[in-house]
């Protein structure tokens, strides 16, 4: 299974945050599930970070290569057309971290995984 992972979900696997569902956590333990990470993670990471928003972002993005040093974890740049399509997306959540990953899922035949019920009616494919 491929998998987009939502910031959260990947903080919370990072941290042991126990927010993560079992089906999740299961999953991302799986080694047969590859965790697709977009750049979105550590952009809104950093970003909520800076503006005061996420404290404990600053640990996550310290151990951030070794997380993603891992061999289910594939980075996912972003690529004109995911912004293209994040900016026509006919989706109920105008947060930009959230419109490229709805973009990147769709663009990618890929689910995400997220507790953020927005992705649902977007018509995304949630994994949680």
């Amino acid at each position: 299974m491929r998998l987009l992972i939502d910031t959260h979900a990947w903080a919370w696997a990072v941290d042991g945050d126990p927010r993560l569902s079992v089906r999740a956590r299961a999953l991302i333990a799986d080694p047969a599930t590859e965790l697709i990470v977009s750049a979105v993670v550590p952009w809104e990471l950093a970003t909520k970070f800076r503006v005061g928003k996420w404290a404990q972002a600053e640990a996550i993005l310290r151990d951030l290569d070794a997380a993603l040093d891992q061999p289910n974890v594939r980075p996912l740049g972003i690529s004109h057309a995911h912004a293209k399509r994040a900016g026509l997306l006919a989706f109920p959540n105008r947060d930009p971290f959230d419109r490229i990953l709805a973009a990147q899922a769709e663009l990618e035949g890929l689910a995400l995984m997220t507790a953020d019920s927005v992705f649902g009616q977007g018509g995304i494919e949630v994994v949680w």
